[in-house]
């Protein structure tokens, strides 16, 4: 459907934007038919307005048909945060495509295993991540076009097309029958039996879960919404571009994050609400204390996770304290959620949201008594609280949805008040720097070492937040140890940059139980040891400039 009639639009969306089962596309055109000339979205240049990107994802949508793009087919997206993915969220939704949304560290068997299970048509990245993809394009299948973003860097794949050339007339845009329960987005989560699993999002999913937000009071109507979270994450199009659409305010999206000009950024664009990872927060309360730490306009800012303490402590200097009260997924998101105009339990996840059901239970999916800890499940109420699966993945979507219940793989616990508190990761999964790393996936690909005979990826705390990797060793019989930096080399050319581990050890042999499986807790109790190699000790760590193809 599409909506232009303002006395339709306010039916549809409501006097608030927010969405009563549209799907994207037309989401976007029913706001812009009611505020044209708002100046909607900044990423890195001038302000564009609400009617410009209608036009212009109209624009593009009509392009990606003429390349051949039909309802259904998948569009890859391997970008940093810039202008173009902002309308591509929207084109893409348009053509009645499914984005897949490609992190732009990605790289060898990681990027190669997205590509594989999603089969996309056509392929849209810079130069850097044209290049990325050059060795793995000839084990892929069914991406038929390269689009190049920006300028060419040593040509890294000749028959890429620019992407000004994507722009086509509207009027050779081809209407679509896009429903709410049309998928929009496959969101890429770290994998914990096997490789990283994609999210199906449906345009319903996509669209509503702002809405809770909003009645929790995290967003208000025209808020100036600002945050670095990168696009190619659901928290970086939803929490910052889909929330200013839904209260009818404005987004700033930051092309990359700085530490030095966060608050600075902020008082600039007049912010009014900043969301940011944990990670962030605890690098801009190292930067030096200023005279303008409390000049700003900020209502509201959240950094997740954080601690008590860090709220405190940064409440302190900046005069707000981040929120950081939530729990969700890709595949939930957000399943738990604090009122930040109520009672505050900071440390906690808050409570239960409309819409969803959640309960502890223990291994056999039976609840267990308040205050005890078991797994985080989750059962949708009302349509389009959760995903719808994963792609191309039957297997792991039944056992997700076993006994009807989504299994989160976390920990944790509800006290007698209903808020929910994290325990531990029940999964064998790491999150560092903000991004989630499948130990399976990771040690596959540590594998391809020849020098190994067996080896184990476990977590061990950070300074920062979230966590460090270690991987711990056993050399093939007659292989020797490798120096620090010819190790360091391998890794860096091997792994996206945050899945390199910052430490290594080597073992004799890897702690295992009678039926051979690894026993990780014990490794994690070893923690770092005397005989841990430390890269960043040893300064051996990835420049920014070098975190991607150079």
């Amino acid at each position: 459907m599409t909506l232009t009639d303002p006395a339709t639009v306010n039916a549809a969306t409501g006097s608030a934007g927010t969405s009563k089962g549209l799907v994207l596309g037309d989401w976007l055109r029913a706001e812009a038919a009611l505020d044209p000339d708002r100046n909607f979205v900044q990423c890195g240049g001038p302000w564009m307005t609400l009617g410009e990107l209608d036009r212009r994802s109209d624009q593009l949508a009509a392009g990606l048909q003429e390349l051949g793009v039909r309802r259904g087919d998948r569009v890859a997206v391997n970008l940093p945060n810039r202008i173009e993915y902002v309308e591509l969220m929207f084109a893409i939704a348009k053509a009645g495509a499914i984005q897949v949304p490609l992190n732009t560290y990605l790289r060898g068997d990681f990027l190669r295993h997205q590509l594989l299970q999603t089969e996309p048509k056509v392929y849209i990245g810079d130069s850097a991540a044209l290049k990325m993809l050059s060795p793995v394009l000839p084990e892929t299948q069914g991406i038929e076009k390269l689009v190049l973003v920006g300028d060419a860097d040593g040509q890294p794949l000749a028959d890429a097309r620019p992407f000004s050339a994507l722009y086509a007339s509207v009027e050779h845009l081809a209407p679509v029958d896009v429903a709410p329960q049309d998928v929009c987005a496959i969101i890429y989560t770290s994998g914990t039996t096997g490789p990283s699993k994609g999210c199906t999002i449906t345009h319903g999913y996509y669209c509503n879960l702002i809405q809770v937000f909003i009645d929790y009071g995290w967003y208000e109507p025209g808020d100036i919404v600002f945050g670095a979270n990168p696009m190619f994450h659901f928290s970086g199009q939803t929490w910052l571009v889909v929330a200013a659409l839904a209260v009818r305010g404005s987004a700033v999206v930051e092309p990359s994050f700085s530490a030095s000009q966060y608050m600075a950024r902020i008082r600039e664009t007049g912010a009014t609400a900043a969301m940011g990872m944990g990670a962030m927060g605890m690098a801009i309360m190292a930067t030096p204390p200023s005279d303008e730490d409390r000049n700003h306009k900020l209502r509201h800012i959240t950094f997740m996770p954080s601690s008590p303490a860090f709220i405190e402590q940064f409440e302190a200097r900046f005069g707000i304290a981040p929120f950081a009260e939530v729990f969700g997924q890709s595949e939930c998101w957000p399943a738990l959620l604090g009122d930040p105009r109520g009672e505050r339990r900071p440390g906690s996840m808050g409570k239960l949201t409309p819409g969803l059901t959640v309960k502890i239970v223990d291994d056999d999916d039976v609840e267990v008594p308040v205050g005890q800890p078991g797994e985080i499940v989750i059962r949708a109420d009302e349509p389009y609280r959760l995903f719808s699966g994963y792609w191309n993945d039957a297997e792991a979507t039944v056992a997700t949805f076993r006994n009807l219940w989504h299994h989160t793989g976390d920990s944790g616990r509800v006290d007698e008040d209903g808020y929910f508190w994290f325990v531990d990761r029940k999964k064998d999964s790491l999150r560092r720097r903000g991004e989630n790393v499948s130990s399976l996936e990771l040690e596959a690909a540590l594998m391809k070492h020849p020098g190994f005979q067996a080896l184990a990826v476990h977590a061990v705390p950070s300074d920062l937040s979230e966590d460090d990797i270690k991987v711990c060793v056993v050399l093939a019989d007659g292989a020797q140890q490798p120096e620090p930096g010819e190790l360091f080399d391998f890794l860096k050319t091997t792994l996206p940059y945050y899945a390199v581990p910052r430490y290594v050890e080597f073992l004799d042999a890897l702690p295992a139980n009678v039926n051979g499986r690894v026993q990780k807790f014990k490794l994690r109790e070893r923690g770092v040891t005397d005989e841990t190699i430390d890269f960043e000790k040893l300064g051996l760590t990835i420049p920014r400039s070098e975190r991607r193809a150079t």
